[in-house]
This record gives C-alpha cells, sequence and structure tokens, in this order.
C-alpha cells in the first residue's frame, strides 16, 4: 500500500501499464505530468519499488507492468488521486479504520479493538481532515426517547402529537426528529420542552460515532477490491510455487542411468 501512495510512482505504473518504456522515456512522461526529476530518480525512487512488490519489470533498458501490475492499473484507473491521499510512509493504520467503518459506523471503543488506543485520535484527526471519516454534529447524537408515562391521560396539540409520535424505540435526535416531522429545529426543542416538562419525554446521551465519508467509502470500497486483488495473486503465486517445488522434487528422485 504504501508503494502506491504516491502519484508520479501511480503515473508511472499507469504508463508502463500500456506499453515498454525505457527510463529517459518515463523521464519525459513524468515531466509531461508536471513532476520534475532525473533519470537515476525515475528509476530508483519510483520503478524500483514498483519491482519490489512485483508490479513492475525490466528486460534490456526497458520497463513494463507485471500481470498484476496492469490489473491493478487498471482496477485504480480514475481513481489515482484519493489512493494518494493516505500518508505514504505508515503501518497503514488508517487503512485498517476505514475497512472497519465499512461495515458501519463506529463508536471511539470499538475503534479500540481495531487500533491501539494510543493512536486513535491523532488517525481519525487525519482521516477527518482529509473527509474520509465525519462524526455527527453535537445534536446528533443527543436522542429524545418516550417515557413509560400514559400519553392518553395529556391533552396535545396537534403539532405535539406528531412530535411525540415520531419519536421511535430506539430513540431519535432532534435533526432527524425534524426531518421526520417535517418542522423546523427550533419548533421541535419547542415541542420537546412541552413533553419534557410532562415528563413524556426524556433525553440520553448517545456515545460520539464515527463513519465514512462518500469520499471516504469510495476509497475504502477500492481498498476492499485492492486487497482481494492481493490475495488471489497471493494465493495464486504460492501454488505455482508449491507445484514447482513438486516438479523439482520428482525429477530428483528419478533413478540416475549410466552409460557406458
Amino acid at each position: 500500500m504504501n508503494t502506491l501512495k504516491n502519484d508520479t510512482r501511480l503515473h508511472i505504473l499507469m504508463t508502463i501499464a500500456k506499453g515498454h518504456y525505457s527510463a529517459r522515456k518515463l523521464q519525459q512522461e513524468v515531466r509531461k505530468a508536471g513532476h520534475s526529476c532525473s533519470q537515476v530518480t525515475t528509476v530508483e525512487e519510483y520503478l524500483h519499488p514498483l519491482m519490489e512488490v512485483g508490479l513492475a519489470l525490466e528486460a534490456q533498458d526497458q520497463y513494463y507492468a507485471t500481470t498484476f501490475g496492469a490489473r491493478l492499473s487498471k482496477l485504480i484507473e480514475g481513481s489515482a488521486n484519493i489512493v494518494s491521499l493516505l500518508p505514504a510512509q505508515s503501518e497503514c493504520y488508517e487503512e485498517t479504520l476505514l475497512k472497519a467503518l465499512l461495515s458501519g459506523p463506529k463508536t471511539f471503543e470499538d475503534i479500540n479493538g481495531f487500533v491501539s488506543r494510543k493512536i486513535v485520535p491523532r488517525v481519525l484527526r487525519r482521516l477527518e481532515t482529509l473527509d474520509l471519516v465525519e462524526t455527527p454534529r453535537e445534536r446528533a447524537y443527543i436522542f429524545f426517547f418516550r417515557s413509560k408515562r400514559d400519553p392518553a391521560k395529556e391533552k396535545f396539540s396537534s403539532a405535539k402529537s406528531k412530535v411525540y409520535n415520531g419519536i421511535p424505540d430506539e430513540g431519535i435526535s432532534v435533526p432527524k426528529l425534524a426531518e421526520k416531522t417535517g418542522f423546523t429545529i427550533r419548533a421541535i426543542y419547542k415541542c420537546l420542552r412541552r413533553l419534557r416538562g410532562k415528563k413524556l419525554v426524556f433525553t440520553r446521551k448517545m456515545p460520539r460515532t464515527y463513519c465514512l465519508t462518500a469520499k471516504g467509502e469510495e476509497l475504502t470500497l477500492l481498498l476492499d477490491e485492492l486487497y482481494a486483488m492481493v490475495e488471489e495473486t497471493l494465493i495464486s503465486s504460492e501454488q505455482v510455487f508449491r507445484d514447482n517445488e513438486k516438479i523439482v522434487s520428482q525429477i530428483s528422485n528419478i533413478p540416475q542411468v549410466s552409460v557406458y
């Protein structure tokens, strides 16, 4: 993952996925994209890392993408700009949290189970700054619930009745209740104050949750596909390696025939 979190490196991968290129030609392609670097830098800083993780190969001073590299290039085409949002030198804590949030919102305590508690605040701040993760507004995690008091003993206006009946058993925040009833937030608070005065509703502060933004979900879905592709490639490579070992073993056990 860290290899891919670089605009220039991704650009080079996309380029060599289309054909064979010399270091000089790649340097020119990189310059066209607005990145200035020497041929040595092009090879050492951008091509070698791609080769080390099996995304690129070199033959007769020509560089090209492996089958794996070409597939990956096609997968992230059009989304390379969001892949490079993630920190290039990391232990992939950001990716771990993004993947955890894909199944739904998580509280701070939930997130502690995925990475160390000491680094959770720093990782979350980074993801929020990148607009990949968001938290609800302050009012959105103060929930209103109906009490067990019998509402039949009270007289309601149509507005208060609509607000009261709009509160589900699992509780609801004021913004959601306003959205559900069609009333303004100010009108909702006014009705809720009256209902609280009659002890028909009560509040409870729910734990703050963290969830993916639209951009965060797009990136995380892409990462999920990328992980699946990497896993598939590794399994295939291991199978080929085992098959080769088996063939070598069989050959070595063939009796040697002496010729006189």
